[in-house]
């Protein structure tokens, strides 16, 4: 009787063919894993661990063809902290002093602080509007549709209208005034505290400022800082 051994039945040829199988996944995995790497280390936080001074102050952003010129350190994402053309940027700035914020501290469990911290920053979305309704005629056009008839009396030149219920916009206010020009739809304060937007259209681009509604308190130096933003973003005009 002749008996026949195991490794003979794997034939080399059969052994090549199953590892040219498991080569190519082998290689789907690993290109998977260093794109999913990238990907998390472009949108993960950053905390700060000293100045680089590879990193220029301010870059040049094209967005909507219109020209900003953009502090690095107030580019909220680190995908977006490159000079060129970009569809959208997100941004913030310490009020009142207009200055890029801090970066992040690290927080542990044990240095974690349970009571939030009052928002001390404006948020600024600049995004290419491709030719949608401006902001002002979004004022003139839209919003009356949807606005309760009675208006506050101006209080310190600051004029409120609640939105109705019944309206897409039925959990907001409106509030406007004229000197500084000033046209903000805030949320009321629940849960969260209420935040307020204010638009405007540059060219071909539409600024989205975003700021704690507590703060129409001041609302003149929110607008004056609004529109400080807006002339430091476009830079000296040549």
């Amino acid at each position: 009787m002749t008996v026949f051994s195991t490794a003979w039945l794997t034939s080399p040829r059969s052994r090549w063919r199953s590892k040219g199988h498991t080569l190519p996944i082998a290689l789907a995995i690993a290109t998977a894993a260093v794109a999913m790497s990238l990907v998390a280390y472009l949108l993960w936080p950053t905390w700060a661990t000293g100045a680089s001074s590879s990193i220029p102050d301010r870059l040049p952003i094209s967005i909507g063809g219109t020209l900003f010129n953009v502090p690095t350190a107030a580019i909220r994402m680190k995908i977006q902290r490159h000079s060129g053309p970009q569809e959208r940027i997100d941004l913030n700035f310490s009020f009142p002093s207009l200055t890029a914020p801090e970066a992040p501290k690290h927080v542990s469990a044990d240095t974690i602080d349970e009571k939030a911290s009052p928002i001390d920053r404006i948020f600024l979305s600049i995004a290419a509007h491709h030719d949608t309704l401006a902001p002002e005629m979004r004022v003139d056009t839209i919003y009356p549709r949807y606005l309760d008839q009675a208006a506050t009396m101006p209080e310190d030149g600051l004029t409120m209208r609640m939105f109705r219920a019944d309206t897409p916009y039925g959990s907001e206010d409106l509030f406007s005034a004229t000197n500084p020009a000033l046209t903000a739809r805030c949320t009321r304060d629940a849960a969260t505290p209420g935040m307020c937007l204010f638009e405007r259209r540059i060219d071909g681009a539409d600024l989205t400022f975003r700021f704690p509604r507590s703060w129409l308190s001041s609302w003149h130096e929110v607008a004056e800082a609004m529109d400080r933003l807006t002339a430091q973003l476009r830079g000296p005009k040549g």
